[in-house]
Parts: structure tokens; C-alpha cells; sequence
């Protein structure tokens, strides 16, 4: 008996600690995420990675990330076979716009979950847009990529222009829930839960008015 509760105490510890650890990365990217408008040499943190240190101090750091409530910044950017896709196309609908890369593990584990909900919400005109981070891929590999996951939506190739107009975030996947009107309803950094996409979702249609 003694010894059951010497193995449970060892294994409680160990999970103590791996969520403290969990802590303690979320917001060392969370401070990354918020330095990187000054910070030019802060690169997309892969999974596994620590977040390089940056070369100012949060006390010089000005500015907020936090675009909800705020006007969605328009884009225009090439699918993978060369079609032109606007984010005024999508006007009156909500919308999902998921910036990811093929190198982004937890990018990966979210798309499925992302094309099963868009399946679930597309009589109340929901969609989603997918946006490629990925800058030295051809785009044979990142069909193929988004093929694997089973993805059906549109696949955008990302710019810089778009990047700093969302936030010139470090961290992916970054994710923004825009309502029909074009407001920015929520935003989530990393990777979430699929109750909490589905929220964040519903959220959305909600605030279309399509509910």
C-alpha cells in the first residue's frame, strides 16, 4: 500500500511539472508574440523550440495584439493553383482565417478538426481560409500537405503584407474568428482545443446573426 502511494506521489509530481513547464513556454511565446512588431529577428516559433530572447525589454515595448473587436485587415492572396482570393469575397459569412505551416505540429493536429467543423457549420455559411506560412516550400508540398490532413477548404499563399497587417505574430497557429460584418470576433494563439475552436466558432455565427 505504501509503495502505491509512493508510485502515485512520483506521478503527480511529474504531471505537476509538465504543466508547469506547459506554463512557463505559453508565456515565454506569449511575451515573444508580443515583442515581435519591434523585433524583427524574432522568426516563427516550431514546435519544440523555445522562443529566442529578444533584444528589447518588455517595458519598451508599445502595442497590442489583441485585434478583437476590430475591423478584420483586408487581403488578397494566390490559392495554390493561382486563383485570387480576397477576404471581401467572404462578406456576410463567418469566417475562419488559420495562418499555419507544414513544419507547425500543432498546426496539423488542428486542420482535421477545423475541416470536420466546417462540414458541421456550412449550412449557417461558415468557411474557413487557410493560410501558408510557408516560404521556401514549393506548392506541390504544401497541397500535399493539406491533402494528408484531409483538407478541403482554400489554401492561400501567405505575404509579408498580410502577416503585419494580423500582427506580425511568432507564433503558430494563429487563428482570427471574423464575424459576417467583418469584425474580428476572437483570436486564439497555439494550438487550442477542439471544444474551443467549436466555441469560438459558434461565437462567430452567432455574431453573423446566423444562429
Amino acid at each position: 500500500m505504501k509503495r502505491n502511494l509512493a508510485v502515485l506521489g512520483v506521478v503527480a509530481l511529474l504531471v505537476a511539472a509538465l504543466v508547469w513547464a506547459g506554463v512557463q513556454n505559453l508565456r515565454a511565446r506569449r511575451l515573444a508574440a508580443e515583442k515581435a512588431k519591434q523585433v524583427p529577428e524574432l522568426a516563427m516559433v516550431k514546435e519544440g523550440e523555445a522562443p529566442p530572447t529578444p533584444s528589447v525589454s518588455a517595458d519598451n515595448f508599445v502595442g497590442d495584439l489583441d485585434l478583437r473587436g476590430k475591423p478584420a485587415p483586408a487581403f488578397t492572396l494566390s490559392t495554390l493553383d493561382g486563383k485570387k482570393v480576397s477576404l471581401s469575397d467572404y462578406k456576410g459569412k463567418p469566417v475562419l482565417v488559420n495562418f499555419w505551416a507544414t513544419w507547425c505540429a500543432p498546426c496539423k493536429l488542428e486542420m482535421p478538426w477545423f475541416e470536420e467543423l466546417r462540414k458541421k457549420y456550412a449550412d449557417q455559411g461558415f468557411t474557413i481560409l487557410g493560410i501558408s506560412e510557408d516560404e521556401d516550400e514549393p506548392k506541390e508540398a504544401i497541397a500535399k500537405a493539406a491533402n494528408k490532413l484531409g483538407v478541403t477548404y482554400p489554401i492561400l499563399l501567405g505575404d509579408h503584407k498580410a502577416d503585419k497587417a494580423y500582427g506580425d505574430f511568432a507564433i503558430l497557429p494563429m487563428s482570427f474568428y471574423i464575424a459576417g460584418n467583418g469584425t474580428i470576433v476572437e483570436q486564439s494563439a497555439g494550438l487550442g482545443s477542439k471544444d474551443d475552436i467549436e466555441s469560438k466558432i459558434k461565437k462567430t455565427i452567432a455574431a453573423t446573426g446566423a444562429m
